[in-house]
């Protein structure tokens, strides 16, 4: 299907949405339609203008093929032609990646686990650097943080911690931040001024909605315990954690973070269903897990996909050869958002590239 026939397809799809929203609608399907219309209004949008300024381009040539053209009118046509034509090659390049299949989760916001690797205490505190500068991150996209699970470590680090990041398009700019980090420093529980690797975990799930994912009742079993901190800290006198297990996919999360038993149900609930979602788009979308090992990264939690080298002040993503002596910055999630932007370009250029070897 060439792209002009492409644009058509999605204008009249988007036209069609309209109509049906205007009606009475289910309050699922209303959020469905509403959804599907928010990922496909930016072609709509650039399709129009591109349509709008080739029909101006197309009036530009009646000028420049007129013999009768006087030569003012003819420098002045030209140069708003080659205006037009840059435009137009601009319009069409925001399409095609604007056309390229999406992750369906791609608009949806996103839980965040963290977990110390290798390298003991130095690893739990390296895990917090993470947390600390994802958690800078979403407040500059305006997104909120909720912490839904936490492990401390002796040092204020983080054994694990897992939060929900809510906003719109979370996933899509966070999903490759999934695999193995590493940061190489002279730890603060090291005299001997000896630089040593550490590493932490990252996941980056979708947060699924009802609409995603239904879970049955029937299919839980939920047991509640009392909760304890580190060191026993935080006891509670009340069997408020809860820990639910999905039997038919052997899922288990347990949460106890709060002193409400319905609100660490609630979190754990969230967390299950996200866990849940993931584990079926992997099993059911394998085709999608097998082309992004050609592209950026396999989300594969084991791959290692990050250095953080202190010494030199630099960060490093292997998947794409990039090296920005920005750490401070990167950390303090100020320019994290330049190493997720190039990986999303360069995600999208490859894919682009295999779109244009198949036509």
């Amino acid at each position: 299907m060439s792209i002009e026939n492409k644009i058509r397809s999605v204008i009249d799809r988007f036209e069609a949405i309209d109509r049906t929203l205007a009606q009475p609608v289910d309050p699922d399907e209303l959020v469905r339609l509403s959804r599907e219309r928010a990922r496909i209004e930016p072609v709509v949008t650039v399709g129009r203008e591109l349509s709008d300024v080739r029909a101006e381009r197309e009036g530009l040539d009646e000028v420049l093929e007129d013999p009768a053209t006087e030569r003012e009118l003819y420098d002045m046509a030209y140069e708003e032609a080659r205006s037009l034509d840059e435009r137009i090659e601009m319009l069409s390049h925001r399409l095609k990646v604007l056309l390229l299949p999406r992750d369906e989760a791609d608009d949806l916001s996103a839980i965040l686990e963290i977990r110390a690797g290798t390298g003991g205490e130095e690893a739990a505190l390296f895990a917090a650097d993470l947390f600390r500068m994802y958690q800078r991150y979403a407040e500059l996209q305006g997104w909120k943080v909720e912490v839904l699970s936490a492990s401390d470590s002796d040092l204020e680090g983080y054994r694990e911690i897992i939060a929900q990041i809510a906003g719109s398009g979370v996933y899509a700019k966070l999903k490759f931040e999934s695999g193995v980090h590493r940061v190489q420093r002279v730890p603060e529980t090291e005299s001997g001024g000896r630089i040593h690797t550490s590493a932490a975990t990252v996941a980056v799930l979708p947060e699924a909605e009802d609409v995603d994912i239904e879970i049955n009742e029937g299919d839980l079993k939920i047991d509640t315990y009392r909760a304890s901190g580190a060191g026993g800290q935080h006891v509670n006198t009340t069997d408020s954690a809860v820990r639910i297990t999905h039997i038919p996919t052997g899922v288990v999360v347990a949460v106890q973070d709060e002193r409400s038993q319905h609100k660490n149900k609630a979190k754990a609930m969230t967390l299950l269903r996200a866990r849940i979602y993931d584990q079926m788009r992997h099993k059911v979308d394998s085709e999608r897990a097998a082309a992004r090992k050609g592209l950026v990264g396999t989300g594969d939690r084991s791959e290692r996909i990050r250095t953080y080298n202190f010494p030199q002040g630099r960060v490093s993503d292997h998947r794409i050869n990039l090296t920005l002596y920005k750490l401070e910055k990167i950390l303090a999630g100020e320019a994290i958002g330049e190493v997720i932007e190039a990986l999303i370009a360069e995600d999208q250029a490859q894919r682009l590239a295999a779109v244009d070897g198949e036509a």
